[in-house]
């Protein structure tokens, strides 16, 4: 197994614990209703760096997909993944979601880009 190989399975192993850890400790007692979690000044900036952490990422994926060279297949994943993110906040949210049309839209034009 190659160290790009044994570093991306590393990245999953990390961030599976990392969306359970969180779900269980932070996001779920959150969504009950519980205050406890927030009343923790670690748990509130953990939660804010989470939020920009995010949108970091978001920045990261529209540099790779600008960018020149990158394999066909990183364009399809990214742009599959954004399309079923759009898709997701779409329906769990009924159309709500403020995010889900240039989520979708985002990866509907990397998928377009990818092909040609």
């Amino acid at each position: 197994m190659s160290w790009l190989y044994l570093s991306a399975v590393l990245m999953v192993i990390t961030a599976l614990i990392h969306s359970w850890a969180g779900e269980k400790r932070l996001i779920g007692p959150l969504l009950e209703g519980s205050s406890a979690p927030l009343d923790n000044a670690q748990s509130r900036k953990v939660l804010r760096s989470a939020w920009h952490l995010t949108s970091g990422f978001m920045m990261l994926c529209a540099v790779v997909v600008a960018s020149a060279g990158v394999p066909i297949v990183a364009l399809r994943v990214i742009g599959g993944f954004w399309l079923a993110l759009g898709l997701f906040s779409l329906l769990t949210s009924r159309g709500r979601h403020v995010g889900w049309p240039t989520l979708t839209a985002s990866g509907v034009l990397a998928l377009v880009g990818s092909a040609g």
